[in-house]
């Protein structure tokens, strides 16, 4: 069939186009390009319309390649050392190295290839049950005094012999002989106790204002931890010193005749994260409680956290597991502090805490993360969204604001520490044993 004739004005157009075509040919139509505020659309193609001579043929420009861009949330993870037996704690340096803690006493020097230095010239370290070398920190000057923190259980002499504690120390470090020099305690735990190889706390973590923060435990033994409530000893406290180890004058005890100058919080049973909130400057804390009762906490100045005359936790062994009688008989008390979130009816033991400050994973800035040793993964709080954290709510509820990180969670493998590197990347520590354990990115 013929095609149908072409309108009268469909000719006029497709003549006016054959005439626009022969003058940008010749350079003489302005409107072909350039000179005015926005460019002038293509013509459309006209059937059978004469093309002009080819020139030369110019070469085509690349088609510029679209910027990559970076998930929303992790989607990968990769080994950057392999190797570790019980890391503990994670450190960044300067030039991309990684400084990590193993609980056998050991201070590794990792390379960005994976290669590893044990760092010399610590002091000793009593590595038994859950104590040994733990957290590390960097001088917040580190750039100008290279100086380094750490923490660790520290066998007793003289009238202690016997008996153990947590200590935390600072040094200088030398990457060049890959040592530690200038090595002063700051800190002890007191007094020290016998027959226990437990519940050291021993995080460290650099407040806004360079006041050091230190968690410590209640020392596990039935015997011990009601200490945590006694304002003399050491036992389930957090401490803030300066970074030399004295005093600031406005901790919340210092007036306190009797009481340790150093305390910051009481009554706490294991707190085994912290981190600074990077808006508030406060400090936040994880804790294990006992079968059931793990806690998140804001940690602030002069507070009683209740352990153990109240907790969300039972006694080990204690059924039936979601309706047993907790630890002191009850979980509140009149001016006793109530956690952020617990895990219950069973622990989910959380280990590092991280909040997420970096632009590379943009669903997770402003999230605060804990790594999770019995639960083998990683926890997420949506702190940014306002209201209460549920993470194991009872009577089949949903949690709120609290989920596990599925990435993580596959892996199964018990996390310790939880850290933001200075390029936005989140990087994990696996706590297996055996010389199995690895150093992880999340990309």
């Amino acid at each position: 069939m013929n095609a149908s004739p072409e309108p009268r004005s469909g000719r006029r157009t497709a003549e006016r186009r054959l005439r626009w075509l022969a003058l940008c040919a010749a350079g003489l139509a302005a409107s072909c390009g350039g000179g005015g505020d926005a460019a002038a659309p293509a013509p459309a193609p006209v059937a059978g319309a004469p093309s002009p001579a080819p020139g030369p043929a110019a070469a085509p420009s690349p088609s510029p390649s679209p910027p990559a861009q970076a998930p929303s949330a992790p989607t990968a993870v990769a080994t950057v050392a392999s190797g570790l037996d019980h890391p503990w704690g994670l450190a960044f340096l300067p030039d991309g190295r990684f400084l990590v803690t193993e609980r056998a006493g050991r201070l590794r020097l990792i390379s960005t290839s994976g290669g590893l230095t044990t760092i010399s010239g610590l002091p000793a370290v009593q590595a038994t049950g859950q104590g040994g070398l733990l957290d590390i920190a960097l001088d917040p000057a580190f750039a100008s005094n290279q100086r380094i923190y750490w923490s660790y259980n520290e066998a007793g002499s003289g009238a202690e012999a016997g008996r153990n504690g947590l200590a935390v120390a600072r040094g200088v470090l030398d990457l060049a002989s890959a040592s530690v020099g200038n090595v002063q305690v700051i800190l002890r735990q007191t007094p020290k106790v016998a027959g226990s190889s437990g519940h050291f706390g021993g995080r460290i973590a650099f407040g806004r204002d360079g006041h050091l923060f230190v968690t410590m435990g209640d020392r596990q033994n039935d015997s011990e931890r009601g200490y945590a409530q006694d304002l003399s000893r050491g036992h389930g406290k957090v401490a803030r010193i300066h970074a030399d180890g004295t005093i600031p004058a406005d901790n919340p005890f210092v007036a306190t005749a009797g009481a340790r100058s150093d305390i910051w919080s009481y009554g706490h049973r294991n707190p085994q994260g912290a981190a600074v909130h990077p808006a508030t400057g406060e400090l936040w804390s994880v804790e294990h409680g006992p079968q059931g009762g793990d806690e998140l906490n804001v940690v602030r100045a002069g507070r009683n956290f209740g352990w153990p005359l109240i907790s969300h936790g039972c006694e080990y062994g204690a059924t039936p597991a979601d309706r047993c009688t907790p630890v002191g008989g009850a979980t509140s008390a009149p001016a006793m502090e109530q956690p952020l979130a617990h895990w219950v009816p069973y622990s989910t033991a959380p280990s590092g805490l991280m909040f997420y400050t970096g632009s590379r994973f943009g669903a997770w800035t402003g999230k605060l993360f804990a790594g999770a040793l019995s639960g083998r993964t990683l926890w997420r709080f949506d702190i940014d969204n306002g209201g209460s954290i549920a993470c194991t709510p009872p009577g089949g509820q949903a949690p709120s604001n609290c989920s596990e990180v599925p990435l993580v969670k596959n892996l199964n493998l018990r996390i310790r520490d939880v850290r933001q590197g200075p390029q936005g990347h989140v990087f994990l520590l696996t706590d297996q044993g055996g010389n199995a354990d690895r150093l992880l990115r999340l990309d």
